[in-house]
């Protein structure tokens, strides 16, 4: 089996698989998960047959049989949490009618072994889906949740009547419901577009959640509009009537078996006579009476502890019982996930981490503590003594006049970017041309900017942007062209600055990944007009948090930037231009400072482990980085190999005890961010986001590792 990242690509394939799993209901689809996008950072997952490749040249995968389950799930940065996608009241894997519980350890380690290696989760947040939306008996992965260590976190109970075997509806609740037929209630329903009904009722709900609740409605009226106008047959409104005056009501989500009713809300006149249970009654004994069950919803307040006892009494009168929502969350332990799988292991392998930060900054310990100390006892927290000695200490080591330290590798663009903008009197919507191959900040720099990103595409040879398209994508509005040194290896830079000053224009370029690269005899950093630097901890040259920099030979650009990232404000309180907060830190300049000295010993260190990987990797399966004739220019940030199925030998090698990481998944003109650019075709930039997959490359790691990674990628065959 395989994992595959869900994006736009895969959308039918997603929603088809959904019609027809055992599992999932309409609101897994993405037209219902993609309502409020903007929410959450989607990382949600296919799992395929271990015979389906996902070939996006197809543009999208056409045949759903290969699918085995989806996941929909979203991605909490600060809390390196993977969740159950907290848009939806239930996740979990969504699968075929045939998984078994074999094959469901298998998926769940894949998922799990794939999160941890890609986005460095440390842990999962699972949502099962309840066992009566499934059409066939469904417990396989509460059972490999076990499996994975997962504990209960949170327990909502929900009342359910079960249409096949119904219970009696208690004789107050028949009382109610004759009460409010004889004050003349009846049951109305909203017609398809009937809007205003949907509005008179919506404030009914409003009214009554923040009188008696305090609370609102997770969907705004505007929200609710668009669901029901996405899935008319699926989402339906309910009313209680006195005259034409709405008194009472509830929206229902309809599934194969389940019809969950959702937004209950009674006012005082329907209270007092009994509306609701009018309502109940309808819905039980002639609306959804061949429906398996009818799920009334949760009484939990306060996370679950707190059980609301009148409102699940009223549910219970009607013949309700309880169904239990809920919540797993699983701390990775790469040991157990290699042992989920059902398969005997006698011993699993000492694993080797991709980047073991921990162990890097331990080898700092002591000057480390020493330069914080020293910071807190100075009592001096941004720009002071260490911002200005790392700042010299750094345009030194790159030789460039002018180094200002920020806050991060985008504000270091974006300063930059805009500070030209200011100087040259560029226009919003002004071109900006940038690689279509690399990391997505880059290109949010120059949206941020105010500007236009042209993509270009990267040379397969060497993965960064190709100067032979640099004409192609020239028009009288491009200003600049922003070059990325991706994965360590500096661009061609004979040949864009040439073409730029044949033209006319500004050159910035991205040396986020390539601390200390060498080009004819020059630093990265010094290669044109302007550079930006991030210094994230996982970088060869990295802080303890966010950091970077700009270098410049450029007086005017530096007075510029550094006014800008403080406010743009030389004089305290006194702002000369529409400025950011983007300031260095005095600790980060003081760890940058202890570990700058060793910076080019440690990229040594990486070069030589590249030369092992290029001499002893045999498997043809398996395609090589491009070494430069001159080794200097590559620094190995990233060690990227290509392989056809990229997902099944990340896989493969996590099992072997091998974290690998994703350089990325998915390319930026595919992101839901630039969803204007997601019908556009750059094939070689989305091969190489298909294909890649970084090896572990750190200074850290012996021989023997290295060894031992490449035995195991020259013993990976692809199943025929």
């Amino acid at each position: 089996m395989t994992v595959v990242p869900y994006s736009i690509n895969y959308r039918e394939v997603w929603d088809e698989f959904v019609k027809t799993s055992k599992n999932g209901t309409f609101l897994i689809q993405r037209g219902f998960m993609d309502y409020h996008a903007n929410r959450f950072l989607d990382c949600s997952v296919l799992i395929l047959d271990g015979s389906g490749i996902m070939d996006e040249e197809r543009s999208a995968l056409q045949d759903v049989d290969s699918v085995k389950a989806v996941f929909p799930a979203n991605w909490v940065e600060e809390e390196h949490c993977v969740y159950s996608h907290q848009g939806l009241t239930y996740g979990g894997l969504i699968v075929r009618e045939d998984v078994t519980q074999k094959e469901m350890l298998q998926m769940m380690q894949l998922i799990f072994l794939y999160y941890e290696n890609y986005l460095r989760a440390v842990r999962i947040v699972y949502k099962p889906i309840p066992y009566i939306y499934s059409a066939y008996p469904s417990g396989e992965d509460l059972y490999a949740l076990f499996r994975a260590g997962g504990q209960l976190s949170r327990r909502l109970v929900s009342t359910v009547v079960d249409q096949r075997h119904p219970l009696r509806i208690r004789t107050l609740r028949l009382r109610q419901s004759r009460k409010a037929v004889d004050h003349g209630f009846y049951i109305d329903r909203m017609i398809e577009g009937e809007w205003d009904t949907l509005a008179e009722y919506w404030a009914l709900l409003e009214h009554v959640l923040k009188t008696y609740h305090n609370s609102k409605p997770v969907h705004t009226l505007e929200e609710m509009q668009l669901l029901m106008g996405r899935f008319p047959k699926d989402i339906r409104l309910y009313l209680v009537r006195s005259d034409e005056k709405i008194v009472a009501g509830t929206v229902v989500f309809e599934s194969k078996q389940v019809a969950h009713v959702q937004y209950i809300a009674s006012g005082e006149e329907g209270r007092q006579f009994g509306a609701l249970d009018l309502l109940f009654r309808h819905l039980i004994n002639e609306r959804y009476k061949q429906m398996e069950y009818i799920d009334f919803g949760t009484s939990n307040e306060h996370g679950g502890y707190v059980l609301n006892e009148g409102l699940i009494f009223q549910k219970e009168g009607f013949g309700g019982r309880a169904v239990c929502y809920d919540t797993y969350e699983v701390r990775l332990n790469h040991n157990i996930l290699l042992q989920m799988s059902g398969d005997k292991m006698d011993e699993v392998a000492e694993r080797i981490k991709y980047l073991d930060l921990k162990s890097i900054t331990h080898t700092y310990q002591p000057e480390l503590t020493d330069a914080i100390r020293d910071v807190v006892e100075r009592g001096w927290f941004l720009l002071g003594e260490e911002n200005k000695a790392f700042e010299k200490d750094f345009s030194a080591y790159v030789g460039t006049r002018h180094c200002v330290a920020v806050g991060n590798g985008l504000e270091a663009l974006l300063l930059i970017l805009s500070a030209y903008k200011h100087i040259g009197q560029w226009e919003d919507g002004d071109e900006v041309i940038v690689p279509s191959n690399t990391y997505i900040a880059t290109i949010l720099a120059v949206s941020h900017a105010g500007l236009k990103p042209v993509l270009v595409e990267p040379s397969m040879e060497t993965y960064l942007i190709d100067p032979l398209r640099l004409q192609s994508a020239l028009t009288p509005r491009t200003r600049a062209i922003l070059p990325v040194h991706l994965y360590g290896r500096v661009c061609n830079m004979d040949a864009i600055n040439s073409f730029a000053k044949e033209h006319g224009l500004k050159v910035v370029d991205d040396v986020a990944q390539a601390h200390g690269a060498m080009y004819h005899g020059k630093r990265a950093g010094s290669l044109c007009d302007a550079s930006a630097f991030s210094f994230y901890p996982g970088k060869n040259l990295g802080a303890l948090g966010d950091a970077g920099c700009i270098t410049t030979d450029d007086e005017q650009l530096a007075s510029l930037v550094r006014m800008m990232a403080n406010y743009g404000s030389n004089v305290k309180y006194v702002n000369e231009v529409k400025g950011y907060n983007s300031r260095m830190d005095e600790i980060q300049a003081a760890v940058l400072r202890v570990k700058l000295p060793q910076l080019d010993e440690e990229n040594e260190r990486r070069r030589q482990i590249a030369q092992i990987y290029d001499r002893e990797i045999k498997n043809p399966l398996i395609v090589k980085p491009n070494i430069p004739a001159d080794i200097r220019e590559h620094v190995f940030h990233v060690y990227a190999v290509r392989c056809p199925d990229r997902n099944k030998l990340q896989a493969y090698l996590s099992e072997k005890g091998v974290q690998t990481m994703i350089h990325y998944p998915i390319p930026p003109h595919r992101q839901a961010a630039y969803r204007e650019w997601n019908e556009d075709s750059y094939p070689i930039s989305e091969r190489i986001h298909r294909e890649e997959l970084s090896l572990p490359v750190s200074h850290q790691l012996t021989d023997d590792e290295i060894l031992r990674i490449t035995k195991a990628l020259n013993e990976f065959v692809l199943e025929v």
